[in-house]
């Protein structure tokens, strides 16, 4: 095992549909990230307590067959996933979807507390505030679809990014209610952070759901919300070329289109420190 690979133990599961959860792990000691950046997970099923009583249950006279299903199960497979907890927290948090037969998440989704998994201890991604130099910060823009969120929920729990701004918004867009995950945390953000900082900046929560009529939420995708101006009248704060940073995370189409959209309204890409837009590709 590499030196940067650490096991890290299940503290807690949160399951808030039949295809995304929640689960806290325990930080090494030595561990640091910056708050926006993602670390590669690792699981081996065959270690997972799920999977060791299906064994026990399913025991067979075909031996051959059980040393095949074993053996396929025996396997470290690692993913790249956001971190959703603060870089000062004790524990580390992590949002995940469960994806149909994919190699890992129809694995993971059978977490329990008290499995082991594997940490890549190096930190990856530069989806920070730290690659903002111009223009200076005024209005941060936080634009997530499903576990595109955790980045963001990071970033709003440093109290830095809470000196640092005037305003942030953050819009969170989800297919139906039950997918909007975190809400309580959202709410809870500007009083449990915000307040302990002098003139912090203020938080617009704006939630999308896009197949269902919800109360409050708008239903449009982001990209045209963003182009007919509902998401800046929604926020009371324009776009500007000299005082926007906006940030994207989520699913790939959202991220190309968003993208686009921002650019045919005069913002740009962030480069070498410079521009408006910084997105994430560790998908």
């Amino acid at each position: 095992m590499s030196d940067n690979i650490q096991k890290v133990t299940v503290l807690s599961k949160t399951t808030w549909t039949p295809n995304l959860f929640s689960f806290t792990v325990s930080r090494p000691d030595s561990f640091k990230f910056t708050a926006g950046q993602f670390v590669r997970l690792g699981v081996n099923a065959s270690q997972l307590n799920y999977y060791k009583q299906q064994a026990k249950a399913g025991d067979t006279d075909d031996k051959e067959l059980d040393k095949t299903v074993n053996e396929a199960l025996n396997e470290d497979i690692f993913r790249a996933y956001s971190i959703v907890s603060s870089p000062f927290d004790e524990v580390l948090e992590f949002f995940s979807i469960v994806i149909p037969d994919g190699a890992f998440t129809s694995q993971l989704q059978h977490l329990e507390v008290g499995d082991e998994l594997l940490l890549n201890t190096m930190p990856f991604g530069f989806l920070t505030l730290a690659r903002y130099q111009k223009p200076l910060p005024k209005d941060l823009w936080f634009l997530a679809t499903g576990t595109g969120l955790a980045p963001f929920l990071s970033m709003l729990q440093d109290l830095k990014t809470w000196e640092d701004y005037e305003h942030i918004v953050l819009a969170y867009s989800a297919r139906s209610t039950e997918e909007l995950a975190y809400i309580d945390k959202i709410e809870s953000l500007q009083e449990d952070f915000g307040s302990l900082v002098d003139n912090p900046a203020k938080l617009i929560f704006i939630p999308i759901v896009t197949r269902e009529p919800v109360e409050g939420a708008l239903t449009e995708r982001l990209p045209k919300l963003l182009l007919d101006g509902t998401l800046q009248a929604r926020a009371g704060i324009d776009l500007d070329v000299d005082s926007t940073h906006v940030m994207l995370c989520g699913n790939p189409e959202m991220v190309e289109d968003t993208k686009e959209t921002l650019k045919s309204l005069g913002l740009v890409m962030n480069r070498r420190g410079e521009g408006n837009i910084a997105v994430e590709n560790y998908w």
